[in-house]
């Protein structure tokens, strides 16, 4: 690394604080709004009875949720929950006793939350938000409402399996009856049911069962590539209501959004780096931000290894996360640019991106927790060293690398490193430290 390049580099939290995406808020709404319409149908029948209640929690959004759509088509009226589950805020690392969810990105997630009930609320429906463990809210809220099914997204890792599991039991026990005091009659317990909807490629449409999986990323990536396809975005009907007209009061109403106050946490906001807005209409506004308004998608291959500002690549990475945006939506707005605009090797690497985040998230389906060991899945044994001073140096910046330490005082004053620096940032911790 030359001086220069190490000086250089060494800035990324110089200047004002940079708003992601940097629309206005009318524009942010405009975009939301044009964009639902596109994908909205007027011909979308239901044809259910009953309630259903869907269960939100890495899926925050309304454009392209299956589970969403599916709970619509198949009842009389539809019951969005969010559970601010207490677990999620709490504990630490094993190794070294980093927090669970910290402020900042607890911040993400609220916001994220508060605009999920907004789109609802245009879309004829509402979130009842309740803080506490889904396994005690989910079945309570079922039997209030009379509910057949609980939707929710198919999650892959243990913890979100061990609280499905739960939620399941749960549900197993609710005894609902129909008809009033006089002639009663028991109606089946509610049930769980779970539906795929984090990935670009559905794994339905996989050319191999995820056991077979490979483990090499490029055999992944040219089966699905030359075998699979892409599932088109869900479309929505132009209303998602009515929510259910009984049992609501009885649980207490649709309940508030938490603060970060009544989490226990605190953000003291940066005034440098940059600030990622939560919620979809957001993520939806970085997208048009992005690819139409910057025009920036045909370079991205060339620039996505910057470091400095908000351009160089496409910054999604915080609404995939939280399920705000929907990776088939990304390929939708990336084909309809080529189409628009211009195809190139630029574009077609944010969907080679996008392929190497299905494949993580497929081999955590086949590897399960072995993916978390320090051996992977291979089992591979490594010597990691255990000097808690040089891990805190490294932490907090204080490696006498200008490098490292700009991208470690990024990541701690705005929760935000870019790919290259985490890179170069864990290649100094696994290899020097």
């Amino acid at each position: 690394m030359n001086a220069a390049a190490s000086s250089s580099s060494s800035r990324p939290v110089r200047g004002a604080a940079v708003p992601v995406p940097s629309l206005s808020a009318d524009e942010t709404g405009a975009v939301a709004d044009e964009t639902f319409q596109r994908h909205t149908s007027p011909s979308l029948r239901r044809g259910g009875a009953g309630v259903a209640v869907v269960w939100f929690r890495n899926d925050l959004r309304v454009l392209d949720n299956e589970a969403l759509v599916r709970a619509w088509a198949a009842s009389e009226a539809v019951l969005p929950v969010f559970c601010v589950d207490p677990r999620i805020f709490e504990g630490s690392t094993h190794y070294f006793g980093f927090p669970k969810t910290a402020a900042l990105r607890a911040q993400f997630l609220v916001e994220c939350v508060g605009d999920l009930k907004y789109n609802l609320k245009k879309k004829g429906l509402d979130l009842l938000v309740r803080t506490g463990k889904p396994e005690e809210i989910l079945p309570t809220i079922a039997k209030a409402v009379s509910a057949h099914t609980v939707y929710a997204q198919k999650e892959t890792c243990s913890e979100e399996l061990f609280v499905e599991g739960l939620v399941r039991k749960g549900l197993e026990q609710v005894q609902i009856t129909q008809g009033g005091t006089s002639g009663q009659k028991k109606s089946p317990n509610p049930r769980l049911q779970l539906i795929w909807g984090a990935t670009m490629y559905h794994i339905d449409d996989l050319p191999f069962t995820v056991n077979n999986l490979p483990d090499v990323y490029t055999q992944f990536r040219k089966a699905v590539e030359s075998k699979s396809s892409v599932r088109n975005c869900s479309k929505l009907p132009p209303s998602l209501g009515p929510p259910p007209s009984y049992g609501l009061d009885e649980i207490g109403g649709w309940g508030a959004i938490p603060t970060l106050e009544s989490l226990g946490l605190s953000v003291t906001k940066s005034e440098k780096g940059m600030h990622f807005k939560g919620g979809e209409n957001a993520a939806l506004g970085r997208v048009h931000e992005y690819f139409w308004k910057k025009d920036q998608l045909k370079v991205y291959k060339e620039t996505r290894n910057g470091m400095l500002g908000p351009d160089y690549s496409t910054k999604f990475s915080p609404w995939l996360a939280s399920g705000s945006l929907s990776p088939r939506y990304i390929c939708e707005e990336v084909k309809r640019y080529e189409k628009q605009r211009v195809a190139n090797d630029s574009t077609y690497w944010v969907l080679f991106e996008l392929i190497w985040r299905d494949y993580f998230k497929f081999l955590s389906a086949k590897y399960g927790n072995s993916i978390f060991h320090l051996g992977g899945p291979r089992k591979v044994v490594s010597k990691w060293s255990q000097d808690q001073a040089l891990f805190e140096s490294w932490r907090d910046g204080r490696t006498g690398y200008p490098l490292i330490d700009a991208n470690m005082m990024e990541l701690s004053a705005t929760g935000f490193m870019s790919n290259r620096g985490r890179q170069v940032t864990f290649g100094i911790r696994a290899h020097n430290c």
